[in-house]
Order: C-alpha cells, then structure tokens, then sequence
C-alpha cells in the first residue's frame, strides 16, 4: 500500500469517528473535574471550606459586591464555631482570603453542570449518542449533582458544633469525586476505536481492578488524614513517633473509632496502604514481566509503576515538610492521575478481549 494510500484510509477514519469529540469532552470534563479537586485542596489547606454558611445554587455565584454585602457575610461566619474558637482574631480583608478560595470552588462545581449539559445536548441532537452511551452518561451527570449535594452536606457538618468538617463526610465528598473523574475517563477510553493488541485474561481483569479499588481506598484514607489534620504530626519516615509500629493505634474505645478518629492509626492506615500499593504493583510487573513481557496494553503497567513510587516519594516529602499546600495538592492530584491510569488500563484490556 502506497503512503498517499495510507493517508487516504487514515481521512477515512478519522471523518468516521463521530464520537472523537466526545471523547474530547468527557476528557476535558475528567480535567475539569481534577481541577475541581485541586481547588478543593487548597480550600481544604487553607481552612476556607466554612466562611460561606449558605447554600444558593444560582445567587451564590455573584459574591459580595460592596461592603455592606461582605459585611453581612462575615457576621455570618462569626456566628459558627471556627470563628469562634480558632479565628477570633480575623479582620474582614482575612475574611475575603478565605471566601475567595470556597466561592471559587463551588463556582467550578456549578461550572461542571454547564459544561457538561450544553454538549450533551448537542451530541444528542447530532445523534452522536446512542441510546446504550447516553443514559450512562446521563448517570454521570446525576452523580455529578449527587458530588454537589455531598459537598453541601459536607459543609453544614462544621457550622454548628465542630471547628472543620466531618472527616467521614470529607472522605464520602472526596471518593465521590474520584469515582466520577475515573468514570469519565473510563468511558472516554472506551470509545476510542479500534481494539488493543496483548492477550488478556480473567486473572488480568481481576488484578487490574483490585488495584483500581486499592487506589480509591486510599484517596478516601488520604481524606480521613487531610480531615482530621494528621499529617500535620508524626512527620517523620519511615519511622512512624520512634518506631515502625507505633503505640498509641488503639487507644480509642471501641476499636473501630481508632480507624477512622485516631491521628495516629489513620495516619498510619495512610502508610500502610502505600505499601502495599508499592509491592502489589512491584508483583503485578514481576508476574506480566514472566508472562509476556509489556507490549500491547500491558503497556500500562510500567507506567503505573511509576507513578505509584513518585507518589510514595511526593507522599513522603509532604509530610516530612509538615503539609506545604503546594506538596499537598500535588500528592493529591497525583493520586487521582495514578486512579485514571488504572482505570485506563481496565478500558483497554476489555477492547483487547
């Protein structure tokens, strides 16, 4: 076949593929959503999530236009504990330090809706949807608004009794917002067309996706650190205050409390899950390595590889610095990339099958 052939079929098949754009747009709302999360982190960092008490869906994307208006949203942060307790000392420019940061996360989280519905839309009346793709994605809408809700219930766990947020409702609003960004990179994976070259088992499968669920484990383990602010202690590595085992992991009663209340234990669940991330993917590419080698889709397991050590390595520099934001947000983000390869992975092995 000639070059001027080959370009010829290529043309083919790109003016045939109606749904590259859509893949285009479920990869620039996965995007989007890992920008939201960033946002969220330095919301979280900075302590922000709590100086706006409200919740208005559509006026609350105007903020405070003149001083009576930023007046009359400062007197309703007073009147929440962490004012009370933890920033007594804040002046009204303070204030607009920390609005700032959680009126502009929750200005993305409404962007989301918009810059997913308008191109549904479209795509329907294009017909570049079928029937099988649009419900699903009409899900992913609906757990994108179930996102929202999540993050409102989470806020209203700190307005009247605690200084921050519930750990437990951090955690469910974090997870949720992972188990979106990897459903939309799954489907957007999905349609790429044409199939993927390597043999794929059930036993790939299976492995691929426990790795899939210890990732997710741990972006909600991670949450229960950033919750209860664990990592700002014990910053040390690898020994954990003196030891590898330290003592102290059980000191709640009943037990499960220290699982989830304990700095100590959820900071330690953190470290161990890392681990085990480490050595379960050093044997997923030891196991392939004498299977086969990595061609093909088992491409992506080289790479996943290293994203697990540069983000143990990011893990270990943030606490050893006492939880910089910057560090932060970084280990954070990385973690939902390391999510969306592994689910990259899975998307691919089932168009090789």
């Amino acid at each position: 076949m000639t070059t001027t052939q080959d370009a010829a079929q290529g043309q083919v098949r790109f003016a045939s593929d109606r749904l590259r754009p859509v893949r285009i747009w479920l990869y620039g709302l996965a995007a989007f959503v890992l920008l939201i999360v960033v946002v969220g982190g330095i919301t979280r960092l900075t302590e922000s999530g709590l100086s706006i008490t409200s919740w208005k869906p559509v006026s609350g994307v105007i903020p405070p236009l003149n001083q009576a208006e930023w007046e009359a949203e400062f007197e309703a942060y007073k009147q929440i504990p962490q004012y009370n307790v933890l920033n007594s000392w804040m002046s009204l420019d303070d204030f607009k330090f920390i609005f700032f940061w959680e009126w502009f996360h929750r200005l993305l989280a409404r962007a989301l809706g918009i810059v997913f519905l308008i191109p549904f839309v479209v795509f329907l009346v294009q017909k570049r949807l079928s029937r099988e793709l649009a419900w699903p994605l009409f899900g992913l809408f609906v757990l994108g608004g179930f996102q929202g809700a999540l993050g409102w219930w989470m806020v209203t766990s700190g307005l009247t009794e605690l200084t921050s947020v519930s750990q437990y409702r951090l955690a469910a609003h974090l997870t949720a917002a992972s188990l979106l960004f990897i459903a939309l990179v799954y489907v957007a994976r999905s349609l790429t067309p044409g199939r993927v070259l390597g043999h794929v088992t059930r036993f790939h499968m299976l492995t691929a996706g426990l790795l899939a669920v210890l990732v997710i484990l741990q972006i909600g383990a991670g949450a229960f650190v950033a919750g209860l602010d664990a990592g700002m202690g014990y910053n040390t590595w690898p020994l954990m205050d003196g030891a590898i085992i330290p003592n102290g992991l059980f000191a709640m009663d009943p037990f499960w409390r220290n699982l989830f209340e304990n700095a100590l234990t959820v900071q330690f669940i953190h470290r161990g899950i890392a681990y085990l991330l480490v050595a379960y993917v050093a044997w997923l590419i030891w196991v392939r390595h004498r299977d086969g080698g990595f061609s093909g889709v088992h491409g992506w397991l080289p790479r996943i590889g290293v994203v697990v050590l540069l983000q143990v390595a990011l893990g270990v520099m943030t606490l050893l610095h006492s939880v910089p934001i910057s560090l932060a947000v970084g280990h954070q983000s990385l973690a939902f990339m390391l999510a969306g390869l592994s689910i990259g992975y899975i998307a691919d092995m089932r168009r090789a099958r």
